[in-house]
């Protein structure tokens, strides 16, 4: 089924068993953000909130809750879109198999956006900012936000749709210092189009003119969140995915899609900014307040009979991985184009996408003598140098030769050919005083920190153990070793302390020295060892998004070599949380326990969970 509005999907989903409607009213403050939560880790049906306490507005959420429920709603188109990125990865697929892609270019050129000529769907009526559902998904969160919008610009002095650029940057539509119905917050981080659009519009005396649009086509606010190849815009792509040409027209200067369930148009402040968030965002961590730019509202507009499509963000994984799964469905092939020698890469969503990224390469260079890492450190440099991938802080690269069966999205196995193999004299290469992801506070400040390649290529060297070393006498503080993965020492320690750490780091390097660093190559000083040895993905949360790499990796005999650090014994990673930290997600008891009620047997949302 190809769909023409939210509500099709909505009705498409319910008739298929997989999709529920919550019929009681439920608060947008905290409320719709845990039942949301709840169904979600249930693998649980999408959700239409009839009741949205305090708007007239119904809501709908979790519809790419599952990869199941993803390939469904996605079923009719997602074989042609394939076809097309077949092609831009390699065009001599078509002179292989041409009956194949016959039909890729026309997909191709069918999905390119289309002006409306006649009074769209979306301005059926118009309403205010205050009367939208107000979602607040976390405790400290500043106010309600719209966490799946679509946020269109378009360069100063055009009206040329494929200019355009599409992008989920999150918006904040009340509290704070906001004028209630007249501004709103427009965060966006670095690597990101509207940056470009900020940048020419600061040049010129135009005014920069923005649309947020909400729901729409399932395959509209993917759009947004793509890293779209290059030539092919996202208006197009959403076109290929949705099966339906992605219909626009002009409110003045702004841009309204005219399929969306809601539109708001408005104005960047091109030199002025206000105060945006707190905001529980993916990593698990709250975003701070920062100064972003503010937007003056126009108009808000919405379709008849709207639903406003939201998602809750929080510690991975969430709704938002299923984004994840399908990226990594569609770009595969072109992983080779835009990384050379690249057989496969995997922003870890466990670890919150970018504190971690694995990549599989290839060792070339010197076929006839000792494998070394030489062209994986170009390839390397090639993924932290390019567009999101950039913001890679811990990038873990091996050598496909090495085992030609490994995958990177196996974790624990790719861990265990890295640690095997490594040699931390050599493979370790830091990038200090870098930028950072904006949602990253481990650094030494907002966007400012450092980044790591691990570089492992060879034969195996060592076997890891999978027991606590016998020989192990912790210093005072230090307590519960705990095997976090093969090879990985988890051991619970004493509340950091900047004005300790060297000492402290002596006294736990002493105490390693007495192990055996080849059974134990990576040791995680943490604040709690069973909690991150408990799952694999606690292992890669709690480690990777809580340590800066150049302040926070040290190792057992240590030493710098012409500006190159390494050590010869084990390897330490300092993963406690530290006072510039951004607080962990906690959510609010009084309204877990009132959810708890809810869809415990016998209460009034216990159908939800059946």
């Amino acid at each position: 089924m190809k769909y023409k509005s939210m509500r099709d999907c909505a009705n498409d989903l319910e008739r298929n068993g997989q999709l529920k409607r919550v019929t009681v009213e439920v608060d947008p403050n905290l409320e719709m953000a845990e039942i949301h939560r709840r169904v979600f880790d249930a693998k649980g049906p999408a959700l239409l909130f009839e009741k949205v306490k305090g708007s007239p507005f119904q809501a709908i959420s979790n519809i790419y809750g599952t990869a199941e429920r993803t390939d469904f709603i996605f079923r009719n188109t997602i074989g042609k879109t394939n076809k097309v990125i077949d092609l831009k990865a390699d065009p001599t697929n078509f002179l292989k198999n041409p009956f194949k892609y016959l039909s890729a270019p026309f997909t191709a050129v069918k999905a390119l956006p289309r002006k409306s000529r006649f009074t769209a769907p979306v301005k059926f009526a118009e309403t205010t900012i205050d009367k939208l559902p107000q979602l607040i998904s976390w405790p400290m969160d500043g106010g309600g936000f719209v966490t799946l919008p679509q946020v269109m610009t378009l360069p100063p002095g055009s009206k040329n749709i494929m200019e355009s650029n599409l992008g989920m940057y999150r918006i904040q539509l009340t509290g704070n210092e906001y004028k209630t119905n007249k501004e709103i917050g427009l965060h966006y981080q670095i690597h990101r189009g509207i940056g470009v659009h900020h940048t020419m519009y600061n040049e010129t005396e135009e005014e920069f003119n923005a649309s947020i649009f909400v729901g729409g086509l399932p395959s509209h606010a993917f759009a947004a969140i793509m890293p779209m190849p290059e030539g092919l815009s996202e208006l197009t792509f959403a076109g290929m995915l949705g099966g339906r040409r992605f219909r626009y027209l002009f409110d003045g200067p702004n841009v309204l899609s005219a399929d969306a369930d809601f539109c708001i148009t408005g104005v960047v402040r091109k030199n002025e900014k206000k105060l945006e968030g707190p905001f529980g965002d993916h990593l698990g961590y709250y975003s701070l307040q920062h100064d972003f730019p503010v937007m003056d509202v126009k108009k808000v507009y919405h379709r008849k009979d709207p639903l406003w499509h939201f998602t809750v963000v929080g510690r991975p994984p969430q709704e938002d991985s299923y984004f994840g799964y399908l990226i990594h469905k569609l770009v595969k092939p072109l992983t080779s184009q835009e990384f050379p020698g690249i057989k496969e890469i995997h922003a870890v969503d466990a670890a919150g996408v970018h504190p971690l990224l694995l990549a599989i390469g290839s060792e070339r260079y010197m076929p006839f003598r000792d494998k070394k890492p030489e062209e994986v450190l170009t390839q390397a440099n090639r993924i932290i140098g390019s567009g999101q991938t950039s913001l890679a802080k811990f990038l873990i690269i091996s050598n496909h030769a090495d085992n030609p069966d490994l995958h990177c999205h196996d974790i624990a196995d790719f861990f265990t050919h890295v640690l095997e193999r490594v040699d931390w004299t050599r493979d370790l290469h830091f990038q200090t005083k870098t930028t950072m992801d904006t949602l990253d506070y481990s650094g030494s400040g907002w966007n400012a920190g450092s980044k790591v390649v691990i570089a492992a290529v060879g034969e195996q060297r060592r076997t890891l153990a999978a027991q606590i070393p016998d020989n192990l006498n912790l210093p005072k503080g230090y307590s519960k070793p705990t095997i976090a993965q093969k090879g990985v020492l988890a051991i619970t320690s004493p509340e950091y302390n900047k004005e300790n750490t060297g000492s402290e780091i002596k006294a736990i390097g002493d105490a390693l020295s007495d192990i055996d660093s080849e059974k134990y190559p990576l040791v995680v000083l943490c604040d709690d060892s069973e909690f991150l040895a408990a799952t694999l993905n606690n292992f890669l949360w709690a480690t990777f998004t809580r340590a800066d790499p150049a302040a926070d990796i040290h190792g057992v005999h240590s030493f710098v070599e012409n500006k190159h650090w390494g050590c010869k014994g084990s390897l330490i990673i300092d993963a406690r949380i530290k006072p510039h930290h951004a607080p962990p997600l906690v959510r609010d008891p009084e309204v877990s326990n009132k959810v708890d009620m809810m869809l415990k047997s016998g209460g009034p949302l216990s159908y939800l969970l059946q």
